[in-house]
């Protein structure tokens, strides 16, 4: 009998940022987390084994380092994917007015 494994409903934030693609390595992400960049459901975060759940919002600093991205979780990964699939965790939160 073959059970399938049960989904990552939660993952530390900087495995998550490596998954997601938003660093090359894991020691790039855990700086971006460790930095006081990144905001969990609006709390600063400053550890890297914060803990991210599914449905999370999460603002961090975008690729032009100028702006913020706000960003929805949508799932986790057990390992880092192409970036097709790393697109899948997560969801861009628009803009409102």
């Amino acid at each position: 009998m073959t059970q399938t494994p049960d989904p990552i409903v939660n993952q530390r934030l900087d495995l998550w940022l490596l998954h997601a693609r938003f660093g090359r390595s894991r020691s790039i992400c855990a700086k971006i987390a460790t930095g006081g960049q990144v905001r969990i459901n609006r709390q600063r975060v400053t550890k890297a084994h914060a803990q991210v759940h599914v449905g999370d919002i999460l603002t961090l600093p975008a690729p032009d380092r100028k702006t913020v991205m706000v960003i929805r979780v949508v799932g986790c990964a057990e390992r880092r994917q192409s970036a097709p699939l790393a697109q899948l965790l997560y969801e861009i939160v628009p803009e409102t007015v």
